[in-house]
């Protein structure tokens, strides 16, 4: 899959459903609709200090879901397994803000900064971070 083909299919390829407790990847269930004009798509790419798998970083993703899904303004947001040879990237957290003031105020809110600081600096070994609007 080429790079642009990810970045620009993101909203097509396949959630994982954190809230059933399980992770998927590569798989298609339930894809988002197509970025509206003003909207961001947010997207970080990582790699936890745990195995694929592990206890700990179920618990990572579970956690993050939980914590991040809260915070005003999210939407869409979805867990994904890398299944690419082409990129060594562990997992992908993916969500949708409706403009660019709610994706500022997710960044600021206190729930984002904690999980920030308590977890993600903390499990986090690598992380590439994407920031997307509709061109036009």
């Amino acid at each position: 899959m080429k790079r642009r083909q990810f970045i620009m299919g993101t909203t097509a390829v396949a959630a994982t459903s954190i809230a059933a407790g399980a992770l998927t990847g590569c798989a298609s269930e339930g894809a988002s609709a197509e970025l509206k004009a003003g909207e961001v798509l947010h997207t970080v790419i990582f790699d936890l200090k745990y195995p694929v798998g592990s206890a700990e970083a179920e618990k990572f993703l579970t956690d993050g879901y939980d914590i991040l899904t809260k915070v005003p303004g999210v939407q869409d947001f979805q867990i994904f397994n890398q299944c690419s040879p082409k990129n060594d990237y562990q997992y992908c957290f993916f969500m949708r803000f409706k403009s660019q003031q709610d994706f500022e105020a997710y960044t600021a809110n206190p729930s984002h900064t904690k999980f920030v600081t308590e977890r993600w600096d903390i499990e986090v070994s690598r992380f590439q971070e994407s920031d997307f609007q509709t061109r036009g």
